[in-house]
């Protein structure tokens, strides 16, 4: 029977001054895998005896594809425990029956031992078919958990980066991740289910051999038991729900107090007491919850059991009538006690298991969804090839929009060139599209309108993988793997064997030689924190992996997002000398950068605002005074944008004038 709404929904926790003031309320996460929070409280008796065949199957039908020889040992080591329960049941029958007839007590002995040895050896029986299903149990569980990873994985790694980005698929993703290790526990409670069904089945069936009001007498005793389970354990879920939002407040609050990352501004500022006060707070208002919900659980949990002792009595003193006037024999009478407390026990657990199924059954169909989705928002395979050594990249009136950017427009009718074998710089403000317009020439976006062709080749009908290939990136926030320093350069090219050869050269490319061989172990030094020989990197060294990392990817374009950004002045002269010479040598190289200084070398400069091209042309031609024709009227954002840098510079310099270029007229 389900509970009423009012009973079952999570009660709203008093949300202490500390929070408020913390926080802002209550501290709940937003994210994918607790939005099935209050899943075990939706689920009655009714839904849950209706929901069951479907939740078996489910689980079933993972466990098939990660194992179906271990499937099938557990499926019929458990119906063998069912049908050896039954078995046992009916010989201690008789075994009562033989004891409580007439005759000395070494004839009743002798003639119960078969029935004794029935029973005996149904209940070894019982404990190796037990065993065999644990083991079972054992093997599908890592399997189907992997299975069910190793599916959402690859659905997601070949999704367009866009719907990675996706708020939404992000959420659905999070909780798909869940499921993945909610598939693993559902077959355990799912073996519990069977296990418990098969023994309630089992109960049933003996006492409807034995007398037909006895299946009456079951069914009223183990109905309020299941009651009282289910009301218990939703009690339980209830107080667990109420007590993890103070719990995650103050854990967040402990674990800043030990926290390398704020342990410098704790003490130059005197933090610690000021947390320690919230946290003491935090943790008494949630102490104070737990005790009101302890005592309202107690009161629950003893109602509930007078409804099951009062059941239960009902059922004895039928069965004590039925004895008391011959209508049942004695021996029946104890088979028919075992039965009723065995038929019990397993309908409390079968009622818990099931909710605990339901739930993480939400779970794992969000994982299923998740994989029809990005199914459909894959990266294409196949397409056109594009030309082996293209003259030129062109962007003809390219419009993209982030999505759920409410129609702002991050690229707004973009035309440009980027000759190959040359020094391309992008330029301008933040925000002006130049991370945009180099993600839409990797493939990583399609643009909404417009196009970008490869010498005509348009990319959004050429082939992916040969486009992604072509092309070597390292931007200012490039990813810094947990692996070693051969990995974190190898990983460039990940899809051909490691060449040590081709790591020297890398790391010559990056200036990263000495630090190479000052690391602990060199090429093989894990560099993450938090593990036994772990090495952990300044931004400046990251950035020398980082540029390596690209060399050894070794593709026809070169981009580099801010490239100097950790670098020392005599580092920064080096590399953009090295950028130089990979263009002489013919590779086309795509520079970002804030520093306006650093594209002189640049052969061509595209200077965009707001999500367009405002002016394009060598260094010397945008710092110009005097333009020809349609360009004298221009804007001239770099020049002015040059002046403000140029200026930082020229202030302590005697005569200079703040806000004038250098080598130009004021």
């Amino acid at each position: 029977m389900p509970l009423r709404k009012s009973r079952t929904a999570p009660a709203t926790p008093p949300v202490s001054d500390s929070e408020q003031l913390m926080f802002g309320g209550p501290l709940r996460y937003d994210m994918g895998w607790n939005k099935h929070e209050d899943a075990f409280l939706q689920l009655g008796l009714r839904a849950m005896i209706t929901r069951l065949p479907a939740l078996v199957g489910s689980t079933a039908r993972l466990a098939w594809e990660a194992d179906r020889n271990a499937l099938r040992l557990v499926t019929a080591a458990e119906i063998g425990r069912g049908v050896g329960q039954a078995v046992g049941l009916i010989a201690v029958n008789r075994v009562l029956g033989h004891l409580l007839g007439d005759g000395t007590t070494a004839e009743r002995l002798t003639e119960a031992a078969p029935a004794l040895a029935v029973a005996g050896s149904a209940a070894m029986l019982g404990a190796v078919l037990r065993a065999l299903a644990t083991a079972g149990t054992g093997r599908l569980e890592p399997k189907v958990e992997r299975v069910a990873t190793e599916r959402y994985l690859t659905h997601t790694a070949r999704v367009e980066l866009e719907a990675v980005e996706d708020d939404e698929f992000h959420r659905l993703l999070d909780s798909a991740q869940y499921g993945a290790s909610g598939a693993r526990r559902m077959v355990q409670y799912c073996q519990n289910v069977v296990s418990a069904l098969l023994s309630l089945v089992a109960a049933a069936g003996v006492l409807a051999v034995l007398h037909p009001v006895l299946l009456p007498l079951l069914v009223a005793m183990t109905v309020p038991s299941g009651w009282a389970a289910l009301t218990n354990a939703r009690r339980q879920y209830v107080s667990f729900q109420i007590w993890v939002q103070h719990s995650r407040a103050g854990q967040l609050l402990r674990n800043l107090l030990i926290s390398t990352d704020a342990a410098a501004e704790i003490r130059a500022h005197g933090i610690g007491p000021f947390l320690l006060h919230h946290f003491r707070s935090m943790s008494e208002s949630q102490e104070g919850e737990q005790r009101r919900l302890a005592r309202l659980a107690a009161r629950t949990g003893l109602i509930a059991a007078g409804w099951t002792g009062l059941a239960a009595a009902v059922a004895y003193a039928t069965l004590g009538g039925l004895l008391w006037t011959g209508t049942m024999a004695l021996s029946v009478g104890g088979t028919a006690v075992l039965a009723l407390r065995s038929g019990a026990a397993n309908l409390d657990s079968l009622v818990v298991q099931v909710n605990a199924m339901h739930e993480e059954s939400l779970f794992v169909a969000d994982l299923h969804r998740l994989c029809e989705e990005a199914a459909g928002r894959a990266i294409p395979v196949g397409g056109v090839p594009l030309p082996a050594k293209p003259a030129a990249i062109t962007f003809e009136d390219v419009v993209f929009t982030y999505r759920g950017e409410d129609g702002k427009r991050a690229l707004d009718g973009v035309s440009l060139t980027i000759p190959t074998g040359r020094i391309v710089a992008l330029v301008g403000e933040n925000g002006s599209g130049k991370s945009t317009l180099v993600k839409l020439l990797c493939g990583l976006y399609q643009p909404d309108s417009g196009r970008v062709l490869w010498d005509g080749v348009d990319a959004a009908d050429a082939d992916r993988r040969d486009l992604v290939s072509r092309v070597a990136m390292v931007g200012q926030d490039f990813y810094r793997w947990p692996f070693t320093a051969t990995v974190n350069i190898s990983i460039g090219r990940s899809d051909v064997p490691v060449s040590q050869e081709r790591l020297d050269e890398a790391v010559r490319y990056a200036g990263a030689e000495e630090l190479i061989k000052e690391l602990p172990r060199g090429w093989r030094t894990l560099l993450t924190r938090g593990y036994k020989g772990g090495h952990q990197l300044s931004g400046g060294q990251w950035q020398r992996l980082g540029l390596g990392r690209a060399h050894y990817r070794a593709g026809d374009i070169l981009i580099v997002d801010e490239p100097t950004s950790a670098l020392d002045a005599k580092a920064e002269q080096r590399l953009f000398e090295q950028i130089r010479r990979l263009a002489d040598a013919g590779q086309t190289v795509i520079l970002i950068t804030h520093r306006l200084g650093s594209v002189r070398a640049a052969d061509l400069i595209h200077v965009l605002d707001r999500g367009r091209v405002v002016e394009s042309g060598t260094f010397a031609e945008l710092l110009a005074d005097e333009r020809e024709g349609e360009e004298a009227g221009g804007p001239k954002v770099f020049r002015n944008l040059y002046g403000i840098q140029a200026a930082q510079y020229a202030m302590d310099v005697p005569g200079s004038v703040p806000g004038s270029v250098p080598g130009q007229r004021n």
